[in-house]
């Protein structure tokens, strides 16, 4: 039997950039950043098991800008991740996979996680 031409991978090139893609990817950044930001609350936690020194220490970081900055960045992380855990689990049941529900369904955990995370930090934040 003659050997058969095997089609090529395409390349990235071929395949229009979408939103469902660039969430996909968000989704695995923001999985990642959620480990640096558990260390985050695990020293804070452990600077108030070591005491006033330290948890004083820890708590001068958050409540500097760039602390409230990564403290801001680590909220939102969590949303974003959590709800792009839900929409894998609506697309687990087969629902809002065609091209109309999947880009409906990542404009919503976009917008949601920015909302979710401007409550949030307006709650326990900005405004208590």
């Amino acid at each position: 039997m003659p050997p058969r031409s095997r089609p090529l991978s395409p390349h990235l090139q071929v395949y229009r950039f979408t939103l469902t893609m660039t969430m996909s990817i968000i989704h695995r950044i923001t999985g990642i950043a959620n480990y640096a930001g558990t260390l985050l609350l695990v020293a804070w936690l452990a600077a108030a098991a070591l005491g006033e020194g330290p948890l004083g220490a820890v708590n001068a970081f958050f409540g500097h800008w760039f602390g409230q900055l990564i403290l801001f960045g680590y909220t939102w992380s969590l949303f974003h991740h959590m709800l792009g855990g839900i929409r894998h689990f609506i697309w687990d049941f087969g629902k809002m996979l065609d091209p109309a529900g999947r880009e409906m369904i990542v404009r919503i955990q976009l917008a949601s996680s920015i909302l979710l995370t401007l409550a949030a930090w307006a709650i326990f934040v900005w405004f208590k």
